[in-house]
């Protein structure tokens, strides 16, 4: 979790555009299970994508499908980008212009709320919006994930 915190951490300090989505939004929710990688929705614009590409530029980057090929972005890619999916020397981060059950970027930003990590101030996607995002995943740990998230709305609605 530490290297997903500095991951974080960057996207922060190079004020990216981004919303969490996945796994660290659950854990930023309460959720106490482990994730592997930090999902991001994000504005796919070339000022966007290269605070990406700056922010992470010292971890060695690179396309997580194709791991000979470097994160060098340039005008001409820009246009055809609807996701990014990188590998880091602290970890995996999935970049994603559109999250299913929800939509585009700025969806998902109308459905996110800011909260303060020991990283710093970001964006997660709020509660009911990541379970939406979860169950039209319908992935086996999307399906346990919700069922946490569920518990914890439920214990929030007790208190």
């Amino acid at each position: 979790m530490q290297n997903l915190s500095e991951l974080t951490r960057r996207l922060i300090a190079s004020q990216v555009e981004f919303v969490l989505v996945g796994g660290f939004a659950a854990a930023a929710h309460g959720v106490m299970l482990v994730t592997s990688d930090v999902d991001i929705c994000c504005r796919f614009s070339e000022a966007n994508l290269m605070r990406i590409q700056v922010a992470f530029a010292d971890l060695h980057p690179v396309h997580r499908s194709r791991p000979d090929m470097p994160l060098e972005l340039t005008s001409q890619q820009f246009a055809g980008l609807k996701n990014l999916y990188l590998k880091t020397d602290l970890g995996v981060v999935d970049c994603l212009g559109d999250i299913l059950g929800v939509g585009n970027f700025d969806e998902v930003l109308k459905n996110s709320v800011e909260v303060e990590l020991p990283v710093g101030k970001c964006r997660i996607i709020d509660i009911e919006t990541l379970i939406r995002a979860k169950e039209a995943m319908n992935r086996d740990h999307d399906r346990i994930t919700v069922k946490h998230l569920k518990e914890i709305i439920k214990q929030q609605k007790q208190n």
